[in-house]
């Protein structure tokens, strides 16, 4: 493999990018994005090129995430990089949401945090047994972005919810079944189905199809009753209580895992969720993660969930306000405000 982050290459009328920062578990930088972004543009307007693979180099995972720890330097100071990073992450997002040729992505291993942003507006989303999934942005002060406004909302029930504010890892059973990813196959044939869609690339679709297997039963399946019942409320607050009246050993576990995380993070990502239900384009609820994002990176929660969990890794963050009811309306209202004219997110041309 050679030793640039991305490796784009039009191979029999496939454009094909492989991330290629294994040590990373390819989490993204802005080079990355803009990397990525130009091969889908030259693509875009090339005939011969008729669809897109994304997959990744080594044994670790997909993608992790974002180049978190930047994001934090840049927010202790003038956020300027942080900023830059999102416009040019959150543009990938949706240049790939809405193009033109079909996007085949193979998520095998570590998908998370920016990984489900350039996997998720895939047409194509294969999963194998090595697959695990979470957005767990809540547990480090954050939100789930990169499109999470627009695609959680979008899952059955109130799953996209509970997935959002517990940070919950699933396996590839679950989210074959929730329309995470649209097929499953034995990681064993991955390499056989890359071949097979070199060879026929303009309809990925039939051959994944051909490819896939049966992911099992989704475990989730016994806990889906519970989670639209439950996670069905406009407040946090009224999520835990009904957490605590219901009183199972599930419902117990949920409430538990939801107090370890930070209790802005937690207000942010409901509020960003039920908003982002309504939002009328993906670029719209873009344009809202930026403005949100280029702020939170500046927040005591973000910096101190970057310091426990990745700087000196004790993870046991101190967050402040330390419960829900610290966190008031006007600090919501501030995060989510729309941004000047001029420094406001937009999509490419």
């Amino acid at each position: 493999m050679s030793d640039t982050e991305i490796i784009a290459r039009i191979e029999n009328g496939v454009g094909r990018i492989t991330l290629n920062r294994p040590k990373a578990i390819h989490a993204l930088n802005r080079a990355m994005c803009e990397a990525m972004i130009a091969a889908l543009l030259d693509w875009r307007e090339d005939a011969t090129v008729r669809s897109v693979l994304i997959d990744h180099a080594g044994e670790r995972g997909f993608c992790a995430g974002g180049d978190i720890r930047m994001i934090a330097d840049s927010g202790a100071g003038d956020g300027v990089d942080a900023k830059a990073f999102f416009m040019a992450e959150y543009r990938l997002n949706a240049l790939m949401f809405g193009y033109s040729k079909p996007i085949t992505a193979i998520v095998d291993g570590i998908v998370m945090g920016g990984g489900v942003g350039i996997s998720e507006p895939a047409d194509v989303r294969i999963a194998t047994e090595r697959t695990t999934y979470a957005m767990p942005e809540t547990g480090i002060g954050l939100y789930p972005e990169v499109g999470g406004g627009w695609f959680l909302p979008r899952l059955p029930g109130q799953t996209g919810v509970w997935i959002g504010l517990t940070g919950a890892r699933l396996k590839a059973a679950d989210t074959v079944a929730l329309g995470i990813h649209t097929h499953f196959m034995p990681f064993e044939n991955v390499d056989a189905l890359k071949a097979d869609l070199l060879a026929e690339g303009a309809d990925p679709a039939a051959v994944a199809a051909r490819h896939a297997g049966d992911a099992g039963p989704a475990p989730l399946a016994a806990h889906r009753e519970a989670i639209d019942r439950l996670f069905a409320f406009v407040t946090v607050e009224d999520i835990f209580a009904a957490l605590e009246a219901d009183g199972s050993d599930w419902a117990s576990a949920q409430l538990a895992t939801l107090k370890t995380k930070s209790p802005t993070s937690l207000k942010v990502t409901l509020r960003h969720i039920r908003e982002g239900a309504k939002a009328a384009t993906f670029d719209a609820n873009m344009a809202v993660e930026y403005a949100v994002s280029g702020r939170i990176g500046a927040t005591h929660d973000f910096q101190e969930g970057v310091r426990a969990v990745i700087v000196d890794k004790d993870n046991a963050p101190r967050w402040s306000p330390a419960d829900l009811s610290g966190v008031s309306d006007a600090t919501l209202d501030a995060l989510f405000a729309p941004l000047p004219e001029n420094q406001k997110w937009t999509p490419l041309a």
